[in-house]
Parts: C-alpha cells; sequence; structure tokens
C-alpha cells in the first residue's frame, strides 16, 4: 500500500487540495458532531475521580478559531478542549479484515488541545484498514484554560483506564486481551511513554470490572512524543515500543536515549528517525509536499512491526 507521491512541478494543487480537504472536513464533521459519527464510551460511568463538580462541556474548536491567548489555525484540522469526563471513541473494522489486534489512540495538541481528526479518528481509520479495532481517547488536559489537571496524574489515569476498559470488554468486541496497544502523538505521546512505563495487574477485588483488568498496555507506539527519558525506571516486563520522529522536529536526540534505555532493560524496540517531515503529521501530512518525503509511509513501517511482532496478521 504505498502512496501515490505528489509532483513537485504541479504546485497549483498545493493550494487546490488543503482548500477542497478543508470544505469537506469543515461539512463531514459539523454533520457527525463531536463524536465523529462513531460509538463514545466514557470510561467512568459516574464521572471521572479528580473531576468532581467539572460539568462544563467540552468545547469544540473549529479551524478558524482559536484557544484562548492563541493565534487562529490555518490548517484543515479541528481540536477539542476542555475535557472533563473523557471517553473512548470506538472505530471497528470490517469484519472480513478484523484480527483480533486493537489500539488506543491519544492525539497530541500540547495538553491545551487534542487534535481529534488528524491524530485521532484518520488514524483510527487507517488502523481499521489493518484489521484493527481503534478507540480514540479523550482525556483531561493538563494545559488546557484553567485546568486543574496533571499530566502524571489525570493524564495518565485516563490512558489506564482506557486499557483497563478495552481489556475488560475484549471479549464483547471480539478482541485478544493481549493485544491491545496504546499510540500517542506528541503531547499524547508523552502520555503513551508514561503508560508503558506506568502500570499494574488490576486490583482483583474491585467491584468494578473495568478495575480488575490489567492497564499494561501489549505494545506502545509513541509517534513525536517526549519520552522522558530517564525519569522513571523501566519495569522488566515494559511492553514493546516503536518509536518514531523526525530529525528535524524537537528532540530526536531525546527519542534515541530512550530507545537506548529500553535496548539496555532488554526491552524489544524499534527507532525510526527521519530526516524530514517536521512535527504535527499523523499519517497523513498537513500539506501535499509533506508526502514526497519517505517519512509519508512510515504507517507502512509500523504496519511491518506490528506484524513482525505478531500483533496483527498480514493480508
Amino acid at each position: 500500500m504505498t502512496r501515490k507521491k505528489i509532483p513537485p512541478t504541479l504546485n497549483v494543487l498545493s493550494i487546490l487540495i488543503p482548500l477542497a480537504f478543508a470544505f469537506a472536513t469543515d461539512n463531514t464533521l459539523a454533520h457527525e458532531g463531536h463524536g465523529f459519527g462513531s460509538e463514545v464510551i466514557y470510561l467512568w460511568e459516574d464521572g471521572a475521580p479528580g473531576s468532581e463538580g467539572q460539568t462544563a462541556p467540552e468545547r469544540y474548536i473549529p479551524r478558524a478559531e482559536a484557544v484562548p491567548g492563541e493565534t487562529p489555525f490555518v490548517d484543515p484540522y479541528h481540536r477539542i478542549s476542555d475535557i472533563h469526563n473523557p471517553s473512548l471513541t470506538a472505530f471497528f473494522p470490517p469484519e472480513h479484515l478484523a484480527n483480533g489486534s486493537s489500539c488506543i489512540i491519544l492525539p497530541g495538541g500540547g495538553h491545551k488541545y487534542l487534535v481529534f481528526d488528524l491524530e485521532g479518528t484518520m488514524i483510527a481509520k487507517r488502523l481499521n484498514e489493518f484489521g484493527i479495532a481503534a478507540f480514540v481517547l479523550k482525556s483531561r488536559l493538563s494545559k488546557a484554560k484553567d485546568s486543574t489537571y496533571e499530566r502524571d496524574v489525570h493524564e495518565l489515569a485516563d490512558a489506564q483506564r482506557s486499557i483497563r476498559l478495552v481489556r475488560s470488554r475484549a471479549a464483547e468486541w471480539g478482541l485478544d486481551p493481549k493485544r491491545i496497544g496504546f499510540m500517542g502523538f506528541s503531547a499524547g505521546g508523552e502520555v503513551a511513554c508514561l503508560s508503558q512505563l506506568h502500570y499494574d495487574a488490576g486490583d482483583k477485588e474491585n467491584a468494578d470490572p473495568i478495575e480488575r483488568a490489567s492497564s499494561r498496555p501489549d505494545y506502545s507506539v509513541i509517534v513525536y512524543g517526549v519520552t522522558d527519558a530517564g525519569a522513571y525506571p523501566i519495569p522488566e516486563d515494559a511492553p514493546p515500543a516503536f518509536i518514531m520522529i523526525c530529525g528535524d522536529d524537537k528532540k530526536p536526540i531525546e527519542h534515541a536515549l530512550y530507545y537506548i534505555e529500553l535496548k539496555k532493560a532488554d526491552i524489544p524496540a524499534e527507532l525510526h528517525i527521519y530526516t524530514n517531515g517536521g512535527h504535527g503529521f499523523g499519517f497523513d501530512g498537513r500539506t501535499p509536499e509533506w508526502s514526497l518525503h519517505p517519512v509519508a509511509n512510515w504507517d507502512l513501517r509500523l504496519k511491518e512491526w506490528l506484524t513482525d511482532m505478531k500483533f496483527m496478521r498480514e493480508y
């Protein structure tokens, strides 16, 4: 599934394609609403611990608007902020492709908002093409306006709870409870790293069946996100990791150091550092020119790794 590259001479397309996509994205998302047309599952039925009294609705940020105090966005993507009741939006693959593997996806956005389509729903739909069930996480955000949440407390708790939830319902959804991954982009990649290092086997005596499930991801995918290299010890049974960043992005050396730490701990890991590509591109990039770089096919490298690690079947 190699993408066709856009010839650099077709400069007019660099103007027309983003405009056409923006129009389609605006109309599609406006029609589907904030749930983006898929099943929404709240992590806690009675509200998240630490969010007591927080009843304000999520803030949906179309591309023409701005986060308070920031310049309006100029790309065709949409953000969600002010999340107090974290949830998963489920995307299941066609039955003839489904292989029992699943992945939770946490979009980036500097912990201020989530770029919910580019690094969320669009990723989920591509994973569905690989036969993987995908769940896009809306987590609480530690740097949203007036936020009282902390990255290493509330955002991590949401990641852990999401893994427990999917594992607790794996039989219901036809999923393998031993092939549940967690993928994060940018700020979401930070949380993906945290979830790789902080987990437990579950509380078997808890009345809540979700809390009885393990919060350990079976694999971690950290995409241009801070890895906290050296900040926490690496558990001896930490899950394998796929790590990806571009050399012209922030802190590629940190990603290399984290990879080395994992290898020293004898944790299976694969690291890809592409020369060009920048930051915040998801699977599809923000401009047509992005598709000219080798990084445009990084999703195929992920598919190969998942196949090699036996987290999915090749078709």
